[in-house]
């Protein structure tokens, strides 16, 4: 591991939460992270993939069985615990409130999306400032890029897949032209930061 990844991973460490967002392109990165992570894993990992009004897929399941810490489908007012994964739900925007925990919004799309990765990452730079990391992996509109640039300025760990590791590069390239990532990085890369990071 070199300098840049070792002082990712500590600021990883330090994260109360750890927000991963994408859409098209983004579920195998994601499902890849989520099963390698040890049932010794304490921080908190929240799931934002779009997902459309009318595709209740079984991603709770599906991460789940390929998961050795618990995962959970977000209901509204549940308190964000340490040691979980939560899965944003279809047709809903999934806020953080200021006592640490989800909230519900049936409001419009963000980007043609519900849930938002933008809304997500908006309330949680509210909440959380500097003290969660938040990752935007592929996708095929500039949903998150808003968001996470809010992140960044708070402080927190920002980092977004690289657009040419990325199967569809305009999410990530939105994020990349707005300044909003720390670092860029390819996703085996993340995998490795984030499996680094379950060991400890």
């Amino acid at each position: 591991m070199d300098k840049e990844e070792d002082v990712i991973l500590q600021r990883l460490r330090k994260a109360e939460v750890i927000f991963l967002g994408g859409s098209a392109g983004s579920f195998t990165p994601i499902f890849n992270i989520v099963r390698a992570l040890s049932e010794s894993f304490k921080q908190t990992i929240v799931v934002i993939i779009h997902r459309g009004k009318n595709n209740f897929s079984d991603i709770e399941n599906l991460f789940a069985a390929n998961c050795r810490i618990s995962v959970c489908g977000i209901m509204d007012k549940d308190k964000i615990i340490s040691g979980r994964i939560y899965i944003a739900p279809a047709n809903y925007h999934t806020l953080i409130e200021k006592n640490k925990t989800f909230a519900l919004d049936v409001s419009d799309p963000v980007w043609y999306s519900k849930p938002s990765i933008d809304v997500t990452f908006d309330s949680a730079a509210r909440t959380y400032g500097a003290k969660c990391a938040a990752i935007l992996f592929s996708g095929a509109n500039q949903d998150g890029a808003d968001g996470l640039l809010k992140l960044h300025n708070k402080g927190a760990l920002t980092i977004v897949q690289s657009a040419e590791d990325a199967e569809i590069s305009t999410m990530p390239q939105a994020a990349i032209d707005a300044n909003a990532a720390e670092y860029i990085l390819k996703a085996d890369q993340i995998l490795n930061l984030l499996r680094s990071d379950s060991q400890t």
